[in-house]
């Protein structure tokens, strides 16, 4: 009899996240690169990775392109994780990382991805239907490929929600915005401050207006909203509280998948009951332990309670 998994992560459009090490490189120029290497990702691919590092049961979901499907395939074999990606025709796009390791910084150049045909979208409804009927958290994140619809994701949370299911969202742009307009909202969103304004359609320019902005959701909703803001670290507001996590400094390989990182630690720390300061704690220590090494990895168990001792958490509250 097969356990069902606790968590199910959807990806529609993941990618092979080709990342170069290339120390002071100018644009434009012919630059020299220290090393490269390549790794099967994509938002809810790297949130998997991070959770089965964890210890928890994950199913991974979403569209595939058959024609470099085995380094995804070899990932899941690795961690533990249970592949129920729908596969399409063609090759799974690649995204390439350019890693500053001296600045400490990543240059991001991301592809479309795949065209999804009508007959892939019929059967990815028909597979998350199966997959997500018994999960405890469905994850859903990255951006959607063409021919996939920007309301898909807000029409997906009103489905699950509706199955009592709680739903994680971490996407971007028009499809951010479609699920932050509808009538029922994700129980986690997890956007950086940057997609949260393109969202709302406003400018945040204090931690008051990104507070209120967040309280709102909220209100409209929402659980547990996580807003990221890069090194400044990120809060996260419920209907009861807000706090404000500072992560340590850490030595940093790169920032690709930090996100995703903190994704899973709020996945599982929702998954173990704990309350808002011992959650921004965990996913402040799993996104500044991912930036230590490259690829989806967690460092190890005492590291990352290392790691969550030393990250700073504040009451955030609006000045008045």
């Amino acid at each position: 009899m097969t356990t069902a998994p606790r968590v199910v992560t959807v990806t529609l459009n993941p990618a092979l996240d080709l990342t170069v090490q290339a120390a002071r490189w100018q644009r434009g120029e012919v630059n020299a690169a220290r090393a490269a290497q390549q790794d099967a990702g994509g938002k809810g691919v790297n949130v998997a990775s991070f959770l089965a590092d964890w210890g928890v049961s994950v199913t991974v979901t979403g569209l595939l392109g058959r024609d470099n499907a085995s380094p995804f395939e070899a990932l899941f074999r690795t961690k533990g994780v249970t592949d129920a990606f729908v596969r399409v025709p063609g090759a799974t796009r690649v995204g390439l990382k350019i890693v500053d390791p001296e600045q400490g910084d990543t240059t991001d150049l991301n592809l479309p991805g795949l065209t999804v045909s009508d007959r892939a979208l019929t059967d990815l409804h028909a597979t998350l239907h199966a997959q997500t009927a018994a999960a405890e958290v469905v994850v859903m994140a990255g951006s959607l490929p063409p021919g996939v619809p920007a309301g898909f994701y807000a029409q997906e949370v009103a489905r699950l929600r509706a199955q009592g299911r709680f739903v994680a969202l971490d996407t971007s742009g028009d499809a951010l915005r479609e699920a932050l307009t509808a009538s029922t909202l994700p129980d986690l969103i997890k956007p950086n401050i940057h997609e949260l304004e393109t969202a709302l359609g406003q400018p945040l320019p204090s931690d008051d207006a990104v507070l209120q902005a967040a309280r709102e959701l909220i209100r409209r909703g929402a659980r547990l909203v996580a807003v990221s803001q890069g090194e400044r670290g990120a809060l996260l507001v419920t209907a009861a509280d807000a706090v404000f996590a500072r992560p340590p400094r850490v030595t940093v390989q790169s920032t690709v998948g930090a996100g995703d990182a903190m994704v899973a630690g709020l996945i599982s720390a929702h998954l173990d009951g704990l309350d808002l300061p011992h959650t921004a704690r965990r996913a402040t220590a799993f996104s500044a332990g991912s930036i230590t090494r490259l690829g989806a990895h967690l460092p190890s168990r005492p590291d990352l309670d290392t790691l969550a001792a030393q990250v700073t958490v504040l009451a955030a509250a609006p000045t008045l």
